[in-house]
């Protein structure tokens, strides 16, 4: 795949394929096109070069059905606010099935008990902490089973603490429900925490520099970026 805005490059040639059941990492410095790549990946952007394929189906072409099969946690969050925790994780229940009011709740509650806010679902978003919020947008993404999940820079903003614990929750829901992750994130502990394979962007590559393992990356790779990423140095030729 491909990206460019008026003629500036922002990545080419990214080619990737996620395993059934991987906790799949995208990575790399600030500007490199992480971001850019997931809006592609979930929809929200059309890449100027290449095709996305999302559980087997084209993600442009057939993408009303690959939404109702996927979760998406945007970086904030982004809870309305005006609603119950429980109101946020009922909502694509309600949009997406035909399910009764009262079975939408029962559903949303099980999801919010499974992300550890099971007493939480009265509670407003401004009521509770930034972990608290990722967690109940984990919980709103995971509404309709679906067997694919993108998280956006969870650990973005989360003391050391609250982010290990957001990482165990990412590894507990892979192992009880066999979930396929994609993560964003630029967080060194929480990629070696969580990670199965990561694909590292660069800015000034354009491109992918690294796909792999990202303890085998950080203890094998001679790549000067990548180790300067995985061992926290100053990159050759400064910042």
């Amino acid at each position: 795949m491909a990206q460019s805005f008026g003629g500036r490059v922002i990545f080419r040639d990214v080619s990737a394929t996620i395993a059934r059941g991987e906790v799949f990492v995208i990575l790399g410095g600030s500007g490199c096109g992480k971001s850019t790549l997931l809006r592609q990946i979930i929809g929200l952007l059309a890449p100027s070069a290449g095709h996305i394929r999302v559980l087997g189906r084209d993600m442009y072409r057939d993408r009303g059905d690959v939404l109702t099969r996927i979760g998406v946690m945007f970086q904030a969050g982004a809870l309305f606010g005006s609603m119950t925790l429980l109101e946020n994780v009922m909502l694509p229940l309600q949009v997406y099935t035909n399910l009764p009011p009262e079975a939408c709740a029962r559903v949303a509650q099980v999801k919010l008990a499974l992300v550890g806010l099971g007493d939480f679902g009265p509670s407003m978003p401004a009521e509770i902490s930034g972990g608290m919020a990722k967690r109940a947008a984990i919980a709103r993404a995971l509404a309709l089973d679906p067997p694919l999940l993108f998280l956006d820079e969870p650990s973005a903003g989360l003391d050391p603490v609250t982010s290990a614990g957001l990482d165990q929750l990412i590894l507990d829901l892979r192992r009880d429900l066999g979930t396929t992750f994609v993560v964003v994130t630029h967080e060194l502990a929480s990629i070696l925490a969580i990670a199965d394979r990561c694909l590292m962007l660069d800015r000034a590559a354009k491109g992918v520099i690294a796909n792999g393992d990202p303890r085998k990356l950080r203890d094998e790779s001679t790549h000067p970026t990548v180790r300067a990423f995985f061992h926290r140095e100053m990159p050759e030729g400064g910042a």
